[in-house]
């Protein structure tokens, strides 16, 4: 019995506490100290081990709860929470059954965080649900010694018939939108269409502008090498040379016989004057070739006269 009580002592007295723990140490029921992770030496009967707490970062599952929406949606919201004691005595002795404790902070916070929010803000926000969480938890268990490093909501699941509805929405929203591109395509190809007709209409009676404009400098001159013409004339009959009149005779006649002849589908040309008129006023325009050449200096020719062929 010695012996045994001996052996008893002996682990009363010597204490080792593992790596990531830390032991709370009680003299009569009453917190002392605290043990970190080593060899300890305690007086049996007077000092005991109060609490062993666990001091490396742990991992809770916060369990799966229906939560209602701004909007009175119900999902389902599940999620995972990382902390870790940093006081062993006050995760000791503030609060009894940590974990309990913890997780239903967590889980009234999360109903308070998603019940602010409209279903699609839940979905779609879920970092900020996350740190609006985490921030609320931390702050309340921090006088319990402990440091909530993440919250995560691992699921957040709207009803069967519900998402069935969204994903109708979301296909006529994508059929709403590509609808939309093609009206956009359609405008954007009857604009460009109509820009380049109005640039053809532009360019063309540009073209038409300048045609006109080239026909009416070639009339002006034409005119003025009639005027000029005429005036040649005229001076040749106040010179007393009537054979003048007969050029524009016979350019007169030759310009309606032009014109006789080419007319369309036609095969026979009626002459109703006397061809004899005609040689006339070419001959007295041959006149008028000739007293030009006349008055014309002589000049010497340019080639030399050939050789006579002698006589064979």
């Amino acid at each position: 019995m010695l012996v045994f009580a001996g052996v008893v002592l002996l682990f009363k007295t010597v204490r080792m506490v593992p790596q990531g723990y830390q032991w709370t140490v009680e003299r009569f029921g009453r917190y002392t100290h605290t043990m970190d992770p080593g060899l300890h030496f305690l007086i049996p009967v007077i000092y005991g081990v109060g609490r062993k707490i666990n001091m490396m970062e742990q991992v809770l599952e916060v369990p799966s709860q229906d939560v209602i929406t701004k909007d009175n949606a119900v999902v389902k919201v599940d999620g995972i929470v990382f902390f870790q004691v940093q006081d062993a005595a006050k995760a000791a002795y503030e609060v009894a059954t940590l974990e309990i404790a913890i997780l239903n902070l967590v889980m009234t916070n999360i109903r308070t965080a998603i019940g602010s929010m409209d279903l699609d803000e839940s979905l779609s926000k879920r970092d900020e649900i996350n740190t609006k969480v985490l921030n609320a938890v931390d702050a309340a268990t921090h006088p319990w010694g402990l440091k909530v490093n993440r919250i995560e909501l691992k699921d957040i699941q709207p009803p069967r018939d519900l998402v069935d509805s969204m994903a109708r929405q979301m296909k006529a929203e994508r059929e709403k939108r590509a609808n939309i591109l093609e009206a956009e395509g359609f405008r954007q190809a009857a604009i460009l269409k109509a820009e380049g007709e109005k640039q053809s209409v532009i360019l063309e009676a540009e073209g038409e502008k300048e045609a006109a404009f080239r026909q009416a400098e070639a009339r002006e001159r034409l005119a003025q090498a009639e005027a000029k013409a005429t005036e040649v004339v005229s001076n040749a009959i106040a010179q007393g040379n009537v054979q003048a009149i007969n050029y524009f005779i016979a350019q007169k006649y030759i310009e309606a016989f032009k014109s006789l002849a080419e007319a369309p589908n036609q095969k026979f040309v009626m002459m109703p004057m006397e061809s004899a008129g005609i040689i006339g006023s070419l001959a007295g325009i041959g006149e008028l070739a000739k007293e030009a050449l006349e008055r014309q200096p002589s000049r010497a020719p340019a080639t030399p006269p050939l050789p006579p062929r002698s006589g064979g």
